[in-house]
């Protein structure tokens, strides 16, 4: 089992940055990739960003591309968010997901292939 923790929202003004984490612990290496997903209410889940754990290689979503910019500290076991130019369609429950598959290209902004969940932290932009 791998546990996932979000550190990190928070509410801020349009045009800021934030920055989330997220610490995994427990059998890491179970782990081939980790992603970030944001749920705004009455919406589906959305693939933000995701990562391989054994590279540098991401997949970033359209809607934040440019502005977001996912990242990793292997040693440390933790994920990263950097967000910048927020504006309030960013406005979400953030949720940090690990996987065990070992598939790729469109995979990792899916849901459907995520085995770990951590328990969101929410994200406020206001304008």
């Amino acid at each position: 089992q791998v546990q996932l923790v979000e550190f990190g929202g928070e509410s801020v003004q349009a045009g800021g940055s934030l920055s989330l984490s997220c610490a995994a612990s427990g059998q890491t290496y179970r782990i081939n990739y980790m992603g970030w997903f944001r749920q705004a209410p009455g919406q589906e889940r959305e693939g933000v960003a995701a990562v391989y754990r054994g590279s540098e290689s991401t997949a970033v979503a359209d809607s934040v591309k440019g502005r977001f910019t996912i990242s990793q500290d292997n040693a440390k076991n933790t994920l990263y968010l950097q967000m910048n130019s927020l504006n309030p369609e960013d406005t979400a429950v953030y949720y940090c997901a690990a996987s065990e598959d070992y598939g790729g290209g469109l995979r990792l902004l899916r849901s459907a292939y995520y085995n770990y969940w951590g328990q969101g932290t929410q994200v406020t932009v206001s304008s």
